[in-house]
This record gives C-alpha cells, sequence and structure tokens, in this order.
C-alpha cells in the first residue's frame, strides 16, 4: 500500500503540474494536495502505527470513526433503555425534571418488565391523598452523642470535588442546595469559597489526603480541621474510607486540573499529579477509626461525623461494629457507595469489577447495624445511579435512611454524557479547569435546574409512597418490592434479603448467612482473622 501510495502521489503531482499549465486556475490545488503528501510521506515513515504505515493518510480515518463512535451511538443508535453507563430514559427525565418541562410519558412503559432482574413497588387498594402528606420529608441525622443534629432532605448532592468539577458547577450546585435546602457534599478536594458562597447547607469530606486540614507531611492537622468545620455552613462531616469509583485505590487530580488555585484549597502543591493514598494515616484500626470520629466530633463541635465506602470484605465492616460495641463510640451516619462506579475517573478493572453493587451493600449494611442493635442511632446514606423516585424508594426499602446523587447533579446541571470528565475537556463546562468552557456554565439557570431537579424527585418519591397507602417514604420496607427472578419466580426483597432480628450477630447461634464473616472480624484489626491465621 506504501508503494502504491507513492505511486499515486507522483502521478498525481505530475498531472496537478501538466494541468497547471495548461489551465492556471489548477495551480490552488496543490496546496490541499500537497498537504496531504506530506502527511502520507509522514505516516508511510513512521514506526508507531501499522495501519497508518500501510495506509498513509486514509489511515487516519480510523481514529476520526473512533472520535465520533461515542456520540454517533448516543444520539442516532442506542435505544431509550440500553444506553450506558445511563439510558437516554433516565438522562431524558433529569433534564425534565430541571428545566420544569412535562415528566410523564405516553404509550406505556419501555421497560422490558418480563426480563430477569426486573423491579416494581406494590401500590395499595388505599392509597393516601398525596396532599394529605408532607412533601418535604426530612432525617434527623445525630446520634446521642451529637449535639448539633442535622435535619437532612432525603436527596442530596453526592461528593464531587472542585478540581473535578469547575467553580461554575460547584457554585451552581450549592446555590441550588440552597435554593432546595438540601445539603452539598463537597467530595475530598477541600472546603472552597465557592462551597460557601450562596449558603447552601455542607457535608464536609475528609478522604485519605486530608485536604483542606493536612500538614506539609500530609498528616492531618487538628488546628485546619477546626477552624473549617466550625463553620455555620459545615453541618455534617464525612470521612471517606472509600468510593465507588475505585475502591482501595487512592484518588487522582490529573496536574492540568490543579491549579495554583486548587492547590491552595488543598494545601498541595500546583501543577502536579495530586494522588491521594489507599489508605488512612491518622487510623489503622477499627478502633482507632471510632477514635478519630470521636475526634472529629469534638473539634467541630458535636457536629454529625460519619465515614462513607464502598463494601469489600464483608468481615471489616463486621469488625468496625464490633468495635462500636466495644468502644461505644458510634458514627452518626454511613454513606454506602456502590462498586458500579461514579463520576471519579478510575481504572477499568476498578469500575466494572471491585466493590460490591450497591443494593446488596445497603441491605447489608443495615443487616448488620440491626444484628448489633445499632441501627437505631446511625443514620445509612446510599450513594449511586439514583436518578427517580424509583431509585430512591429502592434504597429506602433496602434499609438506607436518605440518598446522594453524583450522576443526577450532573446532569441536572446540563451533563450531556460525552464521557470526558477525566480530560478536562467536558463540553458544557462541568468537569473541567478550563476557564473558556467553564464560564459557558451559566451558575444562575443552573442552579435553579438543579433545585427543581430536586423538588421534583423527592416529590415524585412522596407520590409513590402514597400510592401506597404510606404517608412517608421512609416507611417503605422491603416487603413492598418485588424482583422477577427468572420466567417463573417473582420474589419480594425481604425473601431476597432476609430481615435480621434485633441483636441477632451479638451471640451465637449467629445467622447462617453471616456466620463467617461475624467470627473472622475482629475490632482489633481490618485483616480477617482467617488471613491473620493463614500468614503466621
Amino acid at each position: 500500500m506504501r508503494t502504491r501510495f507513492f505511486k499515486t502521489t507522483i502521478i498525481a503531482g505530475i498531472t496537478i503540474l501538466l494541468l497547471g499549465f495548461i489551465w492556471p486556475g489548477f495551480w490552488w490545488l496543490l496546496v490541499p494536495i500537497g498537504a496531504v503528501i506530506c502527511i502520507g510521506l509522514y505516516d508511510a515513515s513512521q514506526t508507531r502505527h501499522s495501519l497508518r504505515r500501510n495506509f498513509p493518510f486514509i489511515g487516519r480515518g480510523r481514529w476520526l470513526m473512533e472520535l465520533a463512535r461515542p456520540f454517533i451511538q448516543q444520539y442516532f443508535i442506542e435505544s431509550e433503555v440500553n444506553g450506558r453507563p445511563v439510558s437516554r430514559m433516565f438522562r431524558s427525565i433529569v433534564y425534565q425534571r430541571a428545566k420544569g418541562d412535562i415528566s410523564s410519558t405516553p404509550y406505556g412503559t419501555k421497560v422490558h418488565i418480563y426480563d430477569s432482574g426486573y423491579e416494581w413497588i406494590s401500590h395499595s387498594i388505599c392509597a393516601l391523598n398525596i396532599e394529605d402528606i408532607n412533601t418535604d420529608p426530612r432525617v434527623l441525622v445525630g446520634g446521642p452523642d451529637c449535639t448539633q443534629p442535622y435535619n437532612a432532605s432525603l436527596l442530596n448532592i453526592s461528593a464531587m470535588s472542585f478540581g473535578a468539577l469547575s467553580k461554575n458547577a460547584i457554585l451552581a450546585l450549592n446555590k441550588g442546595a440552597s435554593i432546595g435546602g438540601f445539603a452539598h457534599n463537597t467530595g475530598e478536594g477541600g472546603l472552597s469559597d465557592y462551597h460557601l458562597k450562596h449558603g447552601g447547607d455542607i457535608i464536609w469530606q475528609i478522604g485519605t489526603g486530608y485536604f483542606g486540614c493536612r500538614k506539609k507531611d500530609g498528616t492531618f492537622c487538628e488546628e485546619n480541621f477546626r477552624k473549617k468545620a466550625t463553620h455555620d455552613a459545615v453541618k455534617m462531616i464525612e470521612i471517606k474510607l472509600s468510593q465507588g469509583a475505585k475502591p482501595g485505590h487512592g484518588g487522582i487530580l490529573p496536574a492540568d486540573k490543579n491549579s495554583s488555585e486548587i492547590a491552595a484549597i488543598r494545601l498541595v502543591e500546583p501543577h502536579t499529579d495530586v494522588i491521594s493514598p489507599s489508605f488512612h494515616r491518622a487510623f489503622s484500626t477499627p478502633i482507632e477509626l471510632l477514635q478519630f470520629i470521636r475526634k472529629l466530633r469534638e473539634l467541630s463541635g458535636g457536629k454529625p461525623v460519619g465515614f462513607k465506602l464502598c463494601i469489600g470484605r464483608q468481615s471489616e465492616f463486621i469488625a468496625i461494629c464490633q468495635a462500636m460495641l466495644e468502644t461505644n463510640i458510634k458514627p452518626d451516619f454511613i454513606t454506602v457507595d456502590g462498586g458500579e462506579g461514579g463520576t471519579g475517573a478510575a481504572p477499568l478493572e476498578y469500575s466494572n469489577s471491585v466493590g460490591m453493587p450497591l443494593r446488596d451493600a445497603i441491605a447489608f449494611v443495615a443487616d448488620c447495624l440491626t444484628g448489633y442493635g445499632l441501627k437505631q442511632d446511625i443514620k445509612v446514606i446510599a450513594s449511586g445511579k439514583v436518578f427517580t423516585a424509583f431509585h430512591l424508594i429502592r434504597c429506602l426499602a433496602l434499609g438506607a435512611d436518605m440518598c446522594n446523587s453524583a450522576r443526577g447533579m450532573m446532569l441536572a446541571l446540563g451533563c450531556v454524557q460525552s464521557l470526558v470528565c477525566n480530560t478536562n475537556h467536558c463540553p458544557t463546562g462541568i468537569a473541567t479547569q478550563d476557564p473558556e468552557l467553564s464560564e459557558g456554565l451559566h451558575v444562575e439557570d443552573k442552579a435553579q435546574r438543579v433545585a427543581r431537579f430536586h423538588k421534583e424527585t423527592v416529590h415524585a418519591a412522596v407520590d409513590i409512597s402514597s400510592s401506597a397507602g404510606l404517608k412517608s417514604p421512609s416507611d417503605v420496607t422491603r416487603t413492598h418490592l418485588f424482583r422477577r427472578i427468572d420466567q417463573q419466580q417473582i420474589k419480594r426483597l425481604d425473601e431476597i434479603f432476609p430481615y435480621q432480628q434485633q441483636g441477632s450477630f451479638l451471640e451465637e447461634p449467629y445467622p447462617d448467612h453471616y456466620r463467617h464473616d461475624i467470627l473472622e472480624a475482629s475490632p482489633e484489626t481490618f485483616m480477617p482473622k482467617s488471613y491473620i491465621a493463614l500468614v503466621n
């Protein structure tokens, strides 16, 4: 092919020269043809890409098609229900509710209701009138040791850092939270002025890098923490143990996103890759984790303190529960992140194959807390692909008390799922630090969209629960939801995830399903006893 290219370019060149002498108007063709020839000669001589070497110039079309493929797939090929990671159906409902458009759909469902895995909630003949129900249900977060409990909404903004998101995106999210009366999680990137400007309620997340509350060596700094944690806007403190996008893997902020401004907020060196450690240095055992929680609660003036994690080895979480009983120190809340990934950029293997999926994880955490008699003092927050009221209701049924949404809120801001969040080239100005792109995001307009999406989604959750004959979405249980197992079997969620008896994990006989994990857990270490015995 290369030989053919050389022959073709020689013949084309001679032809153009001859035609140029006959008709001078042909001379202008030498510029584009010359450019093609130069590119082709370069392609034929380079050794990095075999395709371009064997098919000079023409081979470049492969990269153009690959660049356009996601957009062609999304806009012309995918159906309403088969898009990934978020289907067109769910993207559309978020857009419609955020813009205040009609969000009803005509002509029946597009979901395959006879496929395995299809889920629904049972309605009641004794449905309630939604006008007689509180359309803004709240959840009080704060255990017996908390002196400043927080009255939270059922739906809040999940953790997304300034740095991963642009300043305008943070401003719009926080103003939306202020308008709608719900909370905005900062993500592990620190508490910035953009989080505080519009007065929205803040959940300050502390990750393994201790950004915004660290010393020069990267360890936790009590004084820096106290200064920010006592701010009136900060309502809760969340310690991030792991996240669903990449559990067991540190966060990544690329150097091209780490501006001087972001570095000042995080207390790191600017224009360098910032990689959070995969583990905390402030504690190393379940007991030490709870002691750290107690310290943060004291430093913050008694505000609710909890932790976020994606469930990995189940005995590790059970060890934390055992440590709660031994120390009598309890977190005020636990945020459960699903292993199906989130807004954070992550290696493919982590997004696809590391961590427990959200639904299983919520049921597991709720069962453990009930089994150890701890659930009444600890609120469970579910985080992972919450786009609709049914997603919210399903999490509450499995054992959560409230939900966080990240991708839903990004869609409300105007995200078009271009899948370039990790490149600093987000076309909607959300996940970028390029000022030319981020300035395109209008804060006032997008804040209203975020607030509307929240309001309409919570209202729809109240509507669904009223149809089930319940006074609040918080009254939904596993008995209200059904899942198709196969063409012959349908099960209620309490059959798939049986409820545990209060205190059933405290002494023998333990529930069979959890017995092995209970026996290998220890409050003294995150490592399971079976692994320690094997190593020793």
